[in-house]
């Protein structure tokens, strides 16, 4: 398991390796390597998910540690609903490197479907087992738009620290 503390409290999330354990390998290698370390929440949408992992203060792009795409295994049968741990990528279904999103709500729509571009989905790899609650508070965070970013929070929410719990 994975403790995220943040500036707006923390909340805990369990990883899934039997079911995909190429993505959960690659999140805990993140987790290990301090990489989320003072990275925002830099996309917050109500009713949806908030996004985090790969931004920095200011909406730079984190790049130095950043290691190559891994493969979706959105095909794993795990299902995008609240609580769940998924993987954000670009419209590449084998994109994904550190970005991920916690889904605040049952989001079937971006389950997997097929293995064409459109039908691969989101991997989930995970859930939060603790903190739900500053999830949710997150998720109800004033936003704007910054440095061409939409769903941007106003005031930065910040991944302070990440402990690793055996």
């Amino acid at each position: 398991m994975i403790k995220f503390h943040t500036n707006q409290g923390s909340f805990t999330v369990e990883l899934d390796h039997e079911n995909a354990p190429v993505t959960a390998e690659n999140f805990l290698q993140y987790a290990k390597d301090g990489f989320f370390e003072g990275t925002l929440f830099h996309r917050v949408i109500p009713g949806f998910m908030v996004q985090g992992g790969g931004l920095e203060p200011g909406m730079i792009d984190k790049r130095d540690g950043q290691r190559a795409p891994i493969q979706n295994e959105a095909n794993n049968g795990l299902k995008n609903v609240r609580g769940s741990l998924a993987m954000a990528r670009t419209m590449d279904p084998h994109s994904a490197t550190n970005q991920f999103f916690i889904n605040t709500v049952d989001n079937g729509f971006l389950n997997f479907k097929s293995e064409t571009p459109q039908g691969w989905g989101y991997a989930v790899f995970g859930k939060v087992v603790d903190g739900m609650d500053v999830i949710d508070a997150i998720e109800k965070v004033e936003t704007t738009s910054r440095r061409g970013h939409g769903d941007v929070p106003v005031e930065d929410i910040i991944i302070e620290r990440v402990e690793i719990i055996d």
